[in-house]
């Protein structure tokens, strides 16, 4: 027999149960419906926290905290060291004065955070500028996003404490000179004021909710601040950027290997990799429970379409057909209920999942609005290939297998009495 002949067989058989077949079909449509979705959920919030991890973090920086045998700070021979590792594009020293700073600009003042780095440094970082130009005279300083927002009037932080919203420094502040006075936290050592120039202003946060009015100062004026105000510098902040992500890990192998307290987003989304890749695999395992059940009833329809054909079978044995042929009949219709289950399965989960992440976070926003939460993005649902291929397989394995066994009885009828059948 023909592979087109046996096609046509299936395809007949299957029309005259029209109503048996279409069920069985929707159960196993189901199934698999069930297991897509329900595994595409812990893609999903996989997803979403990895996005929102990548998009807080610097995905090629790696923060290094100190050294595990020391409590001195990094010194400055060790960065450089850091600086010629291999695939370091930069190895960044941030520090502040042990002092509150203190903005002035005319009748304006603010409080500011004042931080010494490396500008040079910084630019290999990939440090942007929302306006102005890098520092180039030793007196100018980049400044925060929000360095102008935080220059107050007395009636304006007055009018701030009456829930009224402040106002800030109208205009550009490129150009402009201010003055920055350093108070330091003990308390008992004199202030001290020095001018600086605003050459630019560093790009917007990514996040709303983060406000960066932060001074930026060139770190030779480190001893400057420290021999004035008779205070050490803070512990520094080094950073370590690699030149690209797949190098993040090696880096940071290397440089615990060395001693030092490290961190790189690499190591978050190691571990949280590891958690969603168990509980993706546990969604699996509950949803191809769903498919399972499914697959009673294809193991019923099957176990029906060889009783009714008994006369068939018995018909094609007589005119010489082998039982292998037979069985890989039955076998070809169970695969064929489960290819179209799965199909229809696909295309329904594709549905189920645009739908829910269009509409969950509507109604998970709109409960935020009411609680005065912040906008943040979330996919409830994401359908990739590798999971449609993974239920697929397992969908119509399971078809295939419940229709093997109704597919060995019919091999085993016997002739005469198949033929002795009534019609």
């Amino acid at each position: 027999m023909r592979f087109n002949d046996q096609i046509d067989f299936i395809r007949q058989h299957m029309k005259r149960n029209k109503l048996r077949v279409a069920t069985t079909i929707l159960a196993a449509m189901m199934g698999c419906a069930f297991l897509i979705v329900l595994a595409s959920v812990g893609f999903g919030l996989h997803k979403t926290i990895t996005d929102d991890v990548l998009d807080n973090n610097m995905v090629t920086e790696i923060q290094v905290a100190g050294k595990e045998s020391s409590d001195e700070k990094i010194s400055d021979e060790e960065i450089s060291k850091m600086r010629e590792m291999a695939n370091v594009i930069a190895a960044v020293k941030r520090s502040t004065p042990n002092a509150d700073g203190t903005a002035k600009l005319g009748e304006r003042n603010g409080y500011v955070a004042t931080t010494l780095v490396d500008f040079t440094e910084e630019q290999k970082a990939g440090l942007e500028l929302s306006d102005g130009e890098m520092p180039k005279a030793k007196d100018e300083v980049l400044v925060g996003y929000h360095f102008a927002q935080s220059l107050l009037t007395e009636e304006e932080v007055k009018n701030a404490e009456d829930d009224q919203e402040p106002k800030g420094f109208k205009g550009s502040v490129i150009g402009q000179t201010f003055e920055l006075e350093l108070a330091p936290f003990d308390g008992e050592t004199e202030t001290a004021t020095w001018k600086f120039t605003v050459s630019g202003i560093m790009e917007e946060p990514a996040k709303d909710w983060i406000i960066n009015n932060k001074v930026y100062i060139a770190d030779s004026w480190g001893p400057v601040f420290s021999d004035e105000l008779g205070v050490e510098e803070s512990f520094p902040e080094v950073l370590v950027y690699a030149d690209d992500l797949q190098n993040v890990g090696s880096i940071t192998k290397l440089l615990k290997d060395e001693g030092y307290y490290v961190y790189s987003v690499t190591e978050e989304l190691g571990s949280m990799d590891m958690f969603f890749t168990a509980l993706k695999a546990g969604l699996i395992f509950v949803g191809t429970i769903a498919v399972l059940i499914a697959s009673i009833g294809i193991f019923n329809t099957m176990t029906m379409a060889v009783t009714e054909r008994t006369r068939e079978i018995g018909v094609m044995k007589a005119i010489g057909a082998q039982p292998k042929l037979i069985q890989k009949l039955f076998l070809m219709e169970s695969a064929a209920i489960g290819i179209i289950g799965t199909v229809l399965a696909v295309a329904i989960s594709y549905g189920i999942s645009i739908l829910a992440n269009w509409l969950v976070p509507i109604i998970i926003m709109s409960s935020l609005a009411e609680e005065g939460g912040d906008d943040f993005t979330i996919l409830i649902s994401v359908i990739p290939w590798q999971l449609v291929v993974i239920a697929s397989v397992i969908s119509i394995s399971v078809a295939m297998i419940s229709g093997w066994r109704p597919a060995r009885k019919a091999t085993k009828i016997d002739v005469i009495q198949a033929l002795r059948q009534e019609l």
